[in-house]
């Protein structure tokens, strides 16, 4: 709860608050490509993806590779990883108990798999 006391506090600073009618306030933790997405399902399910789709954070403390990896999902369906550099956050705030919602941001047909999706991940307060 840590994560949402220090985003809602940078809120009141930047003059947003979340009063008793509002139904969320969503601030936006960070904007990534998609990391690994070479080795999953983005070129299957690629024509069905479409900007401001959610997608699924899920953490996978025990990943041999990285003990802060947060898998992304479509669906149901793997599309790669928050990247390494940039996981910290988003993983201390899923093992928290934070509300995040991430949304894809970015599609590009692109022969360079970092470039092809980006996604953007908020904190719900």
């Amino acid at each position: 709860m840590r994560f949402a006391r220090l985003a809602l506090a940078l809120g009141l600073l930047l003059g947003v608050s979340a009063s008793a009618t509002a139904e969320t306030v969503k601030i936006l933790v960070q904007s990534s490509p998609l990391a690994g997405s070479q080795f999953y399902a983005v070129a299957e399910v690629w024509p069905q993806i479409r900007l401001g789709d959610r997608l699924t954070l899920i953490r996978e403390p025990e990943n041999r590779h990285d003990r802060k990896a947060v898998r992304v999902e479509w669906q149901g369906r793997q599309l790669g990883y928050v990247p390494r550099a940039e996981n910290r956050a988003v993983a201390r705030a899923l093992d928290d108990g934070e509300k995040l919602d991430a949304r894809v941001s970015r599609l590009r047909e692109d022969p360079d798999p970092w470039r092809r999706v980006e996604f953007e991940v908020f904190l719900i307060l």
